[in-house]
């Protein structure tokens, strides 16, 4: 199992993004993924800086740490034939460090631009087809495409890694899991959900890769971090498919107002006890994960950094 760190570009101020990776690649992470957003979730979180631009300051900072996106969605704000450009330069800047992970995003940043926002089942056709435009495009030389729901016209990426990057699909259901095992070279996961990666494994992703994200509130005291989790990531709290339909940060406002602190609490590992933070590792582990990363919520994560180094590393180790 490897361990990684997730960067919340919600959260965190570019700079920042970048200073952190160096810190999770000297306290022994062996990689971190990237979220990839046009707004945060709520405005306490208060950042969204454009991912491809951050990725090349860490690209420079770090030497070790492997880096990917968790996750970019190229359906409908960018063109998948720009995010092949975009992994291609990233995965060229970082030579078998960068990974490219896709999903079929939410309406909180794919709305933007005034398009649609289509049904599930629609995101994950356009999704499939927008995996086989970047493959396309990566295979190197002058390509086209004409398909259901993209055209590329004579394009080339001037630009390629040695080898393409590996290409992993977010899921959450069954239809997403066979997508993943289909088309993808690993899946990404946020819960540890045994089905789904027996699902995943059963379409013919048994020797793939499976990443998944726990998330965790390191504070001194319990009390201190259950307070700074929900006010700054009040969303976990929400049920059923909010997450991928609600339009708005503010909207998002509105809907957290019913949520206690325990209902957020629920699914986010708080405290300094480093008995949880593993118990929460480990669950993903016994699921069918190979790869966890975690996700410190709030602004301490230089605190959760040493936690990580002194208490939960060796241990995993």
């Amino acid at each position: 199992m490897q361990l990684g760190y997730a960067l919340s570009s919600e959260e965190h101020a570019p700079l920042q993004l970048v200073r952190f990776a160096q810190h999770a690649e000297e306290a022994g992470f062996d990689f971190a993924s990237i979220s990839d957003h046009y707004h945060p979730w709520v405005d306490q979180q208060g950042h969204s800086a454009f991912v491809w631009c951050t990725i090349g300051g860490i690209a420079q900072a770090t030497s070790r740490l492997r880096l990917g996106t968790g996750v970019t969605c190229p359906i409908m704000r960018i063109h998948p034939a720009i995010i092949a450009q975009a992994a291609a330069t990233a995965a060229a800047m970082m030579p078998d460090r960068f990974f490219l992970g896709v999903g079929s995003g939410e309406n909180l940043n794919e709305h933007i631009l005034g398009a649609h926002w289509p049904e599930p089942d629609v995101r994950l056709e356009m999704l499939e087809e927008a995996v086989e435009v970047i493959r396309l495009l990566w295979t190197g030389g002058e390509q086209s495409h004409r398909g259901r729901y993209y055209t590329v016209e004579e394009a080339r990426l001037y630009t390629l890694p040695a080898e393409p990057p590996p290409l992993f699909v977010a899921a959450d259901g069954e239809q997403a899991a066979g997508l993943a095992a289909r088309v993808g070279d690993g899946l990404i996961g946020v819960s540890p959900d045994r089905e789904l990666i027996q699902q995943f494994a059963g379409a013919g992703g048994r020797r793939k890769p499976r990443y998944g994200q726990v998330t965790v509130c390191y504070a001194g005291r319990e009390a201190d971090a259950r307070r700074i989790a929900f006010e700054w990531w009040p969303t976990s709290g929400l049920k059923g498919n909010l997450s991928w339909e609600i339009k708005k940060p503010g909207l998002f406002e509105q809907a957290v107002k019913t949520l206690r602190e325990e209902d957020v609490c629920e699914s986010i590992v708080c405290g300094p006890d480093p008995k949880r933070h593993l118990e929460a590792i480990r669950r993903f582990v016994d699921a069918g994960y190979d790869h966890v990363y975690v996700h410190q919520v709030g602004p301490d994560q230089e605190g959760f950094f040493r936690f990580y180094a002194e208490r939960i590393l060796p241990e995993l180790r």
